[in-house]
């Protein structure tokens, strides 16, 4: 398999600068995902990786060799696209050797290694037929077991699942999870969908504006993000932020409410404060933080959606576990859980423990 270095990379088109400085350490089996929003250029460093585009500055080491000048093919990386990009001519069996059949290799050994992946895909069963035969998952299934036909370094993915419907997703991620434990391969991703972010990765590397936000398992970006972007990026629904002013031992809402916050986090710099829907307690009217007026309820069965509006902050989201009783127009209590409070400064960051320290 393969380690991989990335030393302040950089990409330019033109005088435009849009990768800067990319510093990340991916070890031997590691599953690494991309993601940030359309524009961030997560696809772009992936297509750096694989050869795909020129490196315009720093190093790019695999197992300790400069790769920068090395021709995709020679990087011994293997590639899984949107697109299944599947030969319609050929069948199954055909479309998955077909890398060993233009290398000039037996048709005993490309059977064998085309069985063996088929096995491991659960393809088995489809070797004999055309890709027009095939539902959407059965085709990516085909995608990458062309791809592990190669036994490849390393396996770079760049949005497989965004052409499958909801339940296909759902079962081609553990499909690839499954992919992963098997072979224990060094696997780099690239999404937009934070769900399967914090589904499959080992770490997350989330990028905005062609800079590097954070790294980190998908626990810590979700109870420990780096800064407000992060917050409300990882995360479905997203983390209700609202702006506060710093107060003795707390916050202050813009409605005049104080939030006391917790002994080793510093008010002293905050500007906003973040809570996710999750960590908001539906309490009796009167015995929260403050009252609110739900606008619109969804009812999912394992949850219930609270879209509510608070005077003088404005709309927020809670989420409740379970189905209450609950419909648009009714008043609710609210509490915030202090320990999931999140405050952050002028600039976005977030404050953190030891910043209490250093004040």
């Amino acid at each position: 398999m393969a380690r991989m270095e990335l030393n302040n990379l950089k990409k330019l088109y033109g005088s435009v600068e849009v990768m800067r400085d990319i510093n990340l350490d991916i070890e031997d089996g590691e599953f690494i995902v991309l993601v940030g929003p359309s524009g961030c250029g997560k696809s772009t460093l992936l297509r750096m990786i694989a050869g795909l585009e020129p490196i315009s500055g720093g190093e790019f080491l695999i197992d300790g060799d400069r790769m920068n000048e090395m021709r995709p093919r020679d990087r011994d990386i293997a590639m899984v696209f949107q697109s299944y990009a599947l030969y319609p001519h050929m069948d199954v069996e055909r479309n998955m050797g077909f890398s060993m059949e233009i290398r000039g290799e037996s048709a005993s050994e490309r059977k064998a290694r085309v069985l063996d992946a088929a096995k491991i895909l659960g393809l088995d069963k489809l070797l004999k037929r055309y890709p027009k035969e095939l539902s959407g998952g059965q085709r990516q299934r085909v995608a990458m077991g062309r791809a592990i036909i190669r036994d490849p370094r390393a396996f770079l993915f760049d949005e497989p699942l965004s052409n499958l419907d909801a339940s296909l997703r759902v079962e081609m991620r553990l499909e690839i999870a499954r992919l992963h434990q098997k072979l224990g391969a060094t696997m780099v991703y690239v999404t937009h969908d934070q769900v399967e972010a914090l589904t499959l990765a080992d770490r997350i590397v989330v990028l905005e504006g062609g800079n590097i936000q954070q790294v980190g398992s998908p626990l810590e970006l979700y109870e420990r993000p780096a800064n407000k972007f992060v917050a409300q990026f990882i995360g479905s629904p997203t983390m209700n932020v609202v702006p506060v002013s710093s107060a003795q031992g707390g916050v202050t809402l813009a409605n005049g409410v104080t939030i006391p916050t917790l002994k080793d986090v510093n008010p002293v710099n905050a500007a906003e404060l973040g809570i996710r829907p999750e960590h908001i307690d539906v309490v009796p009217l009167g015995a929260g933080d403050f009252d609110a007026v739900a606008d619109v309820v969804e009812h999912l069965g394992s949850d219930t959606n609270l879209f509510v509006r608070i005077d003088g902050i404005g709309p927020m989201m809670v989420r409740v576990h379970g189905n209450i009783p609950k419909q648009p127009g009714d008043s609710v209590g609210l509490k915030l859980q202090r320990e999931n409070i999140h405050l952050f400064a002028s600039d976005g960051q977030r404050l953190r423990a030891e910043d209490a320290l250093a004040a």
